[in-house]
């Protein structure tokens, strides 16, 4: 049983006209002090090529401000999109995602899919067409899809092939797991059956509470495929190829790692033991991983990437934690 909603979600807007009973597919969209950005993911929503009736939720986590939701309000009052405006109070990644997917359960009650896009993201126009007809094709409860790296400046564009911005599958079709929901589909029947909150809190400023979630859902055998022909386009700010931030991504991506497997191993005899003992394994072969890439890809960022998430797995093993989304504005 999901709870209601409470005080640490409030409904600021709605589409006039709102057929609730006939909305098959709901779009969840979380904005955190991209106002303007806000804006071209909207268009890009409202641009849909698809028959299928669709309504977006937009969760303002910035319950101060609410640049975002000032900004959207206008073209949801008017009926320029139809759905929800939001506002989730409690800060972080896990609270406005959770926020966002219990209204959709509790206020559209005859949706199917719940798709996930990010505030700096641009959908394709066959972007929900093509993930609903994915998810129907291979009858599964996931689809996940690439997101394509829109770099600031151009000379940025070699960026593109690194780890930390290239997509992790290139074809159409069945996939083991999934790790982001910056271009993702859950079904109804997961969001249904797993326990609330959907992502574990743990991960509220480091990201990752989507990929635990994921995880947990295959374990409960819930079923997993991608879509290469669902892009989204993601805007690359200037201070995401630096240096400091590439290497707080990867450590972050190690931790999350680590953390996730020890909850898979949490009931097996000598968990614990094995995820330390794969930990220092990884970071053990991490340097030769990294001279490899490294020639094959002639990029020493992209080579030293596996030494940093080798760090960052047994760095979680002394409570190390890289929590990235409490400084925005550095993210």
């Amino acid at each position: 049983m999901k709870p209601h909603i409470e005080a640490n979600i409030s409904i600021v807007a709605q589409s006039p006209g709102l057929a609730r009973e006939s909305i098959d597919v709901v779009v969840t969209l979380p904005t955190f002090k991209r106002p303007d950005h806000l804006l071209k993911t909207l268009a890009s929503l409202r641009a849909q090529q698809t028959r299928r009736r669709f309504a977006i939720i937009v969760m303002e986590n910035e319950a101060e401000k609410r640049e975002g939701a000032d900004a959207a309000r206008p073209l949801f009052e008017s009926g320029e999109c139809q759905g929800l405006l939001i506002i989730a109070h409690d800060r972080g990644n896990c609270n406005a995602y959770n926020a966002g997917w219990l209204t959709a359960l509790q206020t559209f009650p005859n949706f199917s899919s719940l798709l996930v896009i990010d505030d700096d993201e641009i959908a394709d126009s066959n972007w929900l067409e093509n993930m609903c007809s994915t998810r129907e094709r291979y009858g599964v409860d996931f689809v996940g899809g690439p997101q394509i790296p829109v770099f600031a400046r151009p000379e940025h564009a070699v960026w593109s092939r690194h780890p930390v911005f290239s997509p992790h599958y290139a074809q159409t079709g069945p996939v083991p797991v999934l790790y982001s929901s910056g271009n993702l589909l859950v079904g109804r029947n997961v969001l249904e059956a797993m326990p609330f909150p959907f992502l574990d809190l743990t991960f509220n400023y480091m990201g990752g509470g989507d990929s635990d979630f994921i995880n947990r859902s295959v374990v409960k055998g819930f079923s997993v495929a991608w879509c290469a022909e669902a892009p989204v386009f993601e805007t690359i700010p200037a201070r995401r190829v630096q240096a400091d931030w590439i290497r707080a991504r990867a450590l972050r991506n190690g931790v999350i790692s680590t953390l996730i497997e020890k909850r898979q191993r949490a009931g097996e005899p000598f968990g614990a033991a094995r995820t330390i003992g794969k930990s220092l394994a990884l970071l053990a072969v991490s340097p030769l991983r990294a001279a490899i890439k490294a020639l094959q890809t002639g990029s020493l960022s992209i080579g030293i990437y596996q030494v940093y998430v080798g760090l960052g797995r047994v760095m979680a093993e002394f409570g190390y934690s890289n929590e990235q989304y409490r400084q925005p504005e550095k993210n």
